[in-house]
């Protein structure tokens, strides 16, 4: 059974940073694309970035050069640095993997989320 457990979510202020992290459990980040995805209350969800088995990786056109998706495949996790943050990157950040679709990313199975609030 594959469990995948966020942390690193929280409140910042507008231009601050945050990384994310996902503990993946019984799935080989390695071997498989793998990502995050947000939602805020009232939006539809967003592909934020995804990175696949041999390291490539893809941005949403909104994060591009804010954000970074990683992998330590030693610790079998995932991360995403996010850097200069908006108002408008508040939102539900989730863990995701089984990518279909890579542009723009799109999941097929997640874990539960952690909050990211940016006020201005």
């Amino acid at each position: 059974q594959v469990q995948l457990v966020e942390s690193g979510g929280g409140s910042v202020q507008a231009g601050g940073s945050l990384r994310l992290s996902c503990a993946a459990s019984g799935y080989t980040v390695s071997s498989y694309c793998m990502g995050w995805f947000r939602q805020a209350p009232g939006k539809e969800r967003e592909g934020v970035a995804a990175i696949d088995s041999v390291g490539s990786t893809i941005y949403a056109d909104s994060v591009k050069g804010r954000f970074t998706i990683s992998k330590d495949n030693a610790k079998n996790t995932l991360y995403l640095q996010m850097n200069s943050l908006k108002p408008e990157d508040t939102a539900m950040y989730y863990c995701a993997y089984r990518c279909s679709s890579w542009s723009p990313p799109k999941f097929r199975y997640w874990g539960q989320g952690t909050q990211v609030t940016v006020s201005s």
